[in-house]
């Protein structure tokens, strides 16, 4: 069976509607006849129980291509955008940390989601060589059903599918020059959830295509060279743990976004930052890759595709 996914588009004409359609392993974007009244993948997946049973063993050459469409964030505006922390062994190594602790627990935390841009967007970094702002390739978990503590055992059969995310963080910014007291020496907020800092996509490729998430290559490039080059088997916490993990603290929800952690070749382990100028890219076989160009902040970039899907979900 070929491997598609979910993906949020938009005609390049001015003014035209978001809609959901599908792109084919070769990128190739087709119409579906259930998909295309939602306005993004996010809203497709609150109807998930209903779509599911519907879209499996579709194969994409049923559908429409559809030309001249941009894809744009899979999901804009998910209700929850959870990101698990230090969760890959060889990630620990790189940043000097031994062995992982006895007794240790998944480590959370959470980014708004208008830090989210799409494929092609622009990452806005601060213009501010102490910043170091760094990339973070990871497997992004989207959900499709409602749960709350749910058993590890039973977790994958809540997640609608997998994206790719990376998580841009300013190291230079994570602790704070002056805080009020040690336990607030740190601000995940102003080092990872900052516009821009939180790419999504291409789109959300369904669970069934991925049977094992402990399996997949995990590679991001830097202007063509190869910095991280992973696998998801490294993980310190596998995707059922996390998903169960999260749901114990917060109830998750179809459209929630849960990225997964990073493997070992950031550029804080290396001495480098991002520059004006650089071009990232991540694949994640069989996701597709997700590619974008970074800018200094005080640099014009065109409008993100996240921030005008939301533009148009305002306009009605």
């Amino acid at each position: 069976m070929s491997v598609w996914s979910l993906v949020t588009c938009r005609p390049e004409s001015p003014g035209a509607a978001t809609f959901v359609a599908v792109a084919d392993a070769e990128g190739r974007v087709r119409h579906h006849p259930a998909l295309a009244r939602y306005i993004d993948v996010g809203a497709a997946l609150r109807d998930w129980a209903d779509l599911e049973p519907v879209l499996r063993g579709w194969q994409p050459s049923e559908g429409e291509h559809l030309e001249d469409v941009r894809l744009l964030a899979p999901v804009p505006a998910p209700g929850k955008l959870v990101f698990a922390g230090a969760n890959y062994h060889d990630h620990l190594r790189e940043m000097g940390v031994g062995d992982v602790p006895e007794g240790m627990e998944p480590y959370f935390f959470l980014l708004p989601p208008t830090a989210i841009v799409g494929p092609d967007d622009t990452i806005a970094i601060p213009d501010d060589p102490g910043a170091r702002v760094d990339w973070e390739a990871e497997l992004g978990v989207v959900i499709g059903r409602r749960v709350h503590d749910v058993p590890v055992e039973q977790a994958l059969d809540a997640v609608a599918g997998y994206t790719i995310v990376n998580d841009i963080s300013a190291r230079g910014l994570h602790a704070r020059p002056n805080p009020l007291a040690p336990p607030f020496a740190y601000d995940w907020l102003a080092s990872k959830g900052r516009d821009t800092f939180a790419p999504i996509g291409p789109g959300v490729t369904p669970s069934w295509f991925i049977p094992d998430p402990q399996t997949l290559p995990v590679r991001l490039w830097r202007n063509g060279v190869l910095e991280q080059d992973g696998n998801t088997k490294d993980m310190i916490f596998s995707v059922a743990q996390l998903v169960s993990a999260a749901s114990a603290l917060m109830t998750l929800e179809p459209g929630d976004v849960l990225a997964t952690g990073t493997p070992a070749g950031v550029g804080a382990a290396k001495g480098l930052a991002l520059e004006d100028g650089d071009r990232l890219r991540i694949e994640i076989e069989p996701l597709g890759a997700l590619a974008n160009d970074v800018r200094r902040a005080d640099q014009p970039a065109a409008l993100s595709t996240a921030q005008a899907a939301l533009n148009t979900l305002e306009q009605g």
